[in-house]
């Protein structure tokens, strides 16, 4: 039976943010998507998952899609880690005390890894995807330094936010695929929709600004208790693959899974072949806790 995908409010700790949730079987998959994105992201994979009878909840982040904005006195990813904390526990907590597969692309990738490095989380295993930070952070200056993007901020007049939503789309487009001309235009869309205008774009980078010197050094990736799966593609133009030399060093048991064709965002690119390396890395690990 395919479950429904339910779209709500949800408030996990001091944050109020919005998520998309399947009611299935298994482990339950928290999913946290990358900077300036949403929990739009995983719709293509939801709906796989879907049809597998899949038990998963994607979020909104702190500072992006519907959730509360950034606090401005408390370190960006001490926030991450609070927020992944809460909602680890939340998705447990409603799977009667089930250990938890956290799922993040890119910022959310990152917010994974070190939430595998703290020992009393409820978690089964973690899969960060194109996770950020494990060389300096190339990610950011890449979008800052855009064309479309630096056009977009230097205009001195106001612009129509189909016109802002143009260019932020052309950016996206360009940065987070291996074909740009292949985005799925729904996926563009939902990607657009939170950055509207110049201000919220403005407000977007200045985040990113924010959390770029923390991302320096900011993993104990020995330290990580719990099975990895890393998700990567090959075609990464945001944040290269060769950082996974990193993650393989420190935990060599780590089972990696390198698209072929495919960019900085394979739950929106290959969104069968994303869902089919983590039904299999989750098969491994059902079976592996029944021997």
């Amino acid at each position: 039976m395919r479950e429904p995908l339910v779209e709500y409010r949800l408030t996990l700790g001091d944050v109020e943010t919005r998520a998309l949730e399947l009611e299935g079987d298994g482990p339950p998959l928290v999913l946290l998507h990358g900077f300036a994105d949403s929990a739009d992201t995983w719709r293509f994979a939801l709906d796989l998952l879907a049809r597998h009878g899949r038990r998963a909840l994607a979020v909104d982040l702190p500072g992006y899609g519907e959730a509360d904005r950034l606090a401005a006195d408390v370190p960006v990813l001490e926030q991450y880690r609070t927020f992944a904390r809460a909602v680890v526990e939340h998705a447990s907590v409603e799977a009667g005390g089930a250990g938890v597969i956290l799922c993040g692309n890119s910022l959310g990738g990152a917010i994974a890894l070190r939430a595998g490095e703290e020992e009393d989380l409820p978690l089964t295993a973690i899969v960060p995807v194109a996770p950020a930070g494990l060389d300096m952070p190339r990610w950011f200056r890449i979008i800052e330094r855009d064309p479309f993007v630096r056009a977009l901020l230097a205009t001195p007049v106001p612009l129509p936010q189909v016109v802002v939503r143009g260019v932020v789309g052309q950016a996206y487009r360009a940065l987070a695929f291996a074909a740009p001309r292949g985005a799925a235009a729904e996926v563009v869309g939902s990607f657009t929709a939170q950055l509207r205008t110049r201000d919220a774009v403005s407000d977007v980078l200045a985040n990113g600004r924010r959390l770029l010197p923390e991302l320096h050094d900011c993993f104990a990736l020995e330290a990580v208790r719990v099975p990895v799966l890393l998700v990567w593609g090959d075609h990464d133009r945001m944040v290269t693959h060769e950082g996974a030399r990193h993650i393989l060093d420190a935990l060599p048991d780590t089972t990696y899974a390198l698209l072929d064709g495919v960019g900085h965002c394979p739950q929106v690119e290959a969104p069968e072949r994303f869902v089919a390396a983590l039904e299999d890395f989750t098969a491994t690990l059902t079976a592996d806790a029944a021997r």
